[in-house]
């Protein structure tokens, strides 16, 4: 059962906080109570910075990755390898990656994998978006960088019998990355040399890695 609180106001801001993945009732009073402590500029601030985010970021009509214009500013950056494509599962992914400082080529963002068991099928995710950019003609090699778990591999070859059509390289990244793993926390050097060691996607053992 809720708790309720001495205002109205103050239980308002927790049931919100308390909406968050991860945050509990106690952290969400504890967060508030913080907010009451400090000065009004700065609880206006931070109220400002979300209603920012929520308003004016969007998606890259190319890529998927969070963008607050209609192209994001890696497909926009004219020093990027646009002939290599490197298909992640979401935008942590993206950022994970681009800590590394390993990469020097643009993304596609999927928005998941496919998880019958979360309801995710390929129709739900940004494939056929993926397979479109490779027919265009300009990309050269697609890196699946996908994490290390039945779902990723399922993804994975998937894609690659997508893409079989086209005349396009797709690799792999190196399992340097522990099977089991999400990309997301792996450390950046093994990711680094994951990217940097890439592999040919093999369709014949995708599924016993």
């Amino acid at each position: 059962m809720d708790r309720k609180y001495a205002s109205a106001l103050l239980d308002n801001a927790v049931n919100q906080l308390a909406s968050l993945p991860g945050i509990g009732r106690k952290t969400a009073l504890r967060l508030a109570l913080y907010m009451l402590r400090r000065d009004a500029g700065y609880t206006e601030g931070f109220a400002s910075a979300l209603l920012a985010l929520r308003r004016d970021v969007c998606y890259c009509l190319t890529c998927h990755n969070i963008s607050e214009s209609e192209k994001c500013s890696i497909c926009a950056d004219l020093r990027r390898d646009h002939t290599t494509v490197c298909v992640v599962e979401n935008i942590k992914e993206v950022m994970a990656i681009e800590n590394t400082q390993q990469f020097r080529g643009v993304y596609h963002v999927l928005g998941g994998i496919i998880s019958p068991m979360d309801g995710m099928g390929p129709g739900d995710l940004e494939i056929e978006s993926l397979v479109r950019r490779v027919e265009g003609g300009e990309i050269k090699e697609v890196i699946l960088a996908l994490s290390a778990t039945m779902e990723g591999d399922t993804t994975g070859f998937f894609i690659y019998r997508k893409l079989q059509p086209c005349d396009v390289k797709v690799t792999v990244i190196a399992r340097g990355v522990s099977v089991g793993d999400e990309i997301e926390y792996t450390d950046e050097i093994t990711l680094g040399r994951s990217i940097l060691n890439r592999t040919a996607f093999a369709a014949d053992n995708s599924h016993n890695t």
